[in-house]
């Protein structure tokens, strides 16, 4: 097969998350344990670190995947879902995954997938492995696709796990409260393996402080050792005792904060196995994420005159984010251009949103976007006004050609609005 033969394969013959939704999720490991041993377990032959979380895991994973590269590691980075390219999914070293490998891995595993049948996910998790392993990477970074326990990621074991932001997602599979939501994520937490938790949740500790009693493993809050301030200049300042520094990070937003403290903390872990990281290292690594890693979609300009930003953030946690560093900005006009999925709850997001912008209402060209009509009627209900514009760039452009250059337009709602962007 072609490259595009085999992506047609992956797409159309396995079930996908990202395209239909809850269907898609397997509820066990047994695939993807079955699939490692069909290849000689991959997952077990490179160091790792483990990171879940249902805001700011993509990000944390960049920038310690970035600070590794600046201290010297071969380093492995999987995250999902994809903006552009499928083989986004898996890097060395900010290096994307040769089309040459995916096609032949896929050639080699078929028979496999033919009996097993797993979903696209499980696949593209035991792809990564595959590579990882064959590559013999330094140390890999795993982002978590979807909760934790039963996660196909979740057959590794890491060095450290990070844990990030726990926050309102996916409640029709992880559970309808966010100790349920907790647990699931929680779930990465392996026997003796440190587990970092990005920020202080009073609610939620005791979940986790459960899960870490039962593994017998040492549970660090972030904020107890490392706090992060943002300066007016827009660096950071930390204070990491008995150090302080200052570093530069190159993915905007404020809501970095919290993932930074995260990240530094779990840097200091690796230290503390065997790694040697400096804050040199880590300096440079922060101040060149978008660079080293080919993160996008993160509070990321797209357009200037009038300023026109995309943020992937998608659900409540992310939304509050996103509303707050609007906030902080200047404009004239405040103009949306949202998209949403049709498979969660978005009345809560729609509540956030400020009733004082004008809207252009899209959906992205998959099965579970949500019609950009009836996004417009929920919208409508939460007092939010504005027109149906179905396709995302016919949108934008219609924002900007309403735009004046004091104007401030923003681009998201939804992982797949922004992936649609033509100038991403």
């Amino acid at each position: 097969m072609t490259y595009q033969e085999t992506l047609d394969y992956l797409y159309n013959n396995l079930p996908m998350f990202q395209r239909v939704g809850a269907v898609a999720y397997k509820k066990d490991l047994t695939n993807t344990l079955a699939l490692c041993e069909a290849l000689g377990n991959p997952h077990l032959k490179f160091k790792s670190i483990h990171i879940a979380g249902t805001n700011g895991k993509g990000s944390s994973s960049h920038m310690l995947a970035s600070i590794l590269q600046s201290a010297g590691y071969k380093t492995g980075l999987y995250t999902s879902p994809h903006l552009k390219d499928f083989t986004e999914r898996i890097r060395i070293n900010g290096i994307e995954v040769s089309k040459e490998f995916v096609v032949d891995f896929v050639a080699r595993i078929k028979p496999t997938i033919e009996i097993i049948k797993p979903s696209f996910f499980e696949i593209t998790v035991v792809m990564a492995f595959d590579y990882f392993a064959q590559q013999q990477v330094d140390i890999a970074v795993v982002e978590v696709g979807l909760g934790g326990r039963l996660d196909s990621t979740n057959v590794i074991t890491p060095i450290v796990s990070l844990i990030t932001n726990i926050s309102w997602d996916h409640a029709d599979i992880l559970g309808d409260t966010l100790e349920k939501i907790a647990f699931e994520k929680a779930g990465i937490i392996k026997k003796h393996v440190p587990v970092v938790l990005s920020e202080y949740q009073h609610e939620l500790k005791p979940v986790f402080t459960e899960q870490a009693l039962k593994q017998r493993c040492r549970l660090i809050t972030a904020t107890s050792y490392c706090t992060v301030q943002r300066t007016a200049a827009g660096e950071y300042d930390v204070t990491y005792y008995p150090r302080s520094y200052s570093v530069k990070l190159d993915l905007m937003g404020s809501y970095q904060r919290k993932n930074l403290q995260g990240v530094l903390v779990t840097v200091q872990v690796l230290n503390e196995n065997g790694f040697s990281i400096s804050v040199m290292q880590i300096k440079d690594g922060l101040s060149k994420v978008t660079t080293q890693t080919g993160l996008k979609g993160r509070w990321q300009t797209i357009g200037i005159n009038p300023l026109t930003i995309c943020d992937t953030g998608h659900n409540e946690g992310g939304m509050q984010e996103i509303i707050s560093q609007i906030n902080e900005m200047q404009f004239n006009q405040l103009r949306i251009v949202l998209g949403m999925v049709k498979d969660k709850d978005i009345s809560k997001i729609l509540s956030l949103l400020p009733k004082y912008a004008r809207y252009y209402f899209c959906n992205a060209k998959i099965p579970r976007a949500m019609p950009a009509t009836e996004l417009k009627q929920r919208a409508e209900a939460a007092d939010l006004q504005g027109m149906v514009i179905a396709d995302v760039n016919e949108a934008i452009a219609e924002a900007k050609r309403n735009s004046n250059h004091d104007d401030f337009i923003f681009v998201g709602g939804s992982t797949f609005v922004v992936a649609e962007i033509d100038n991403l």
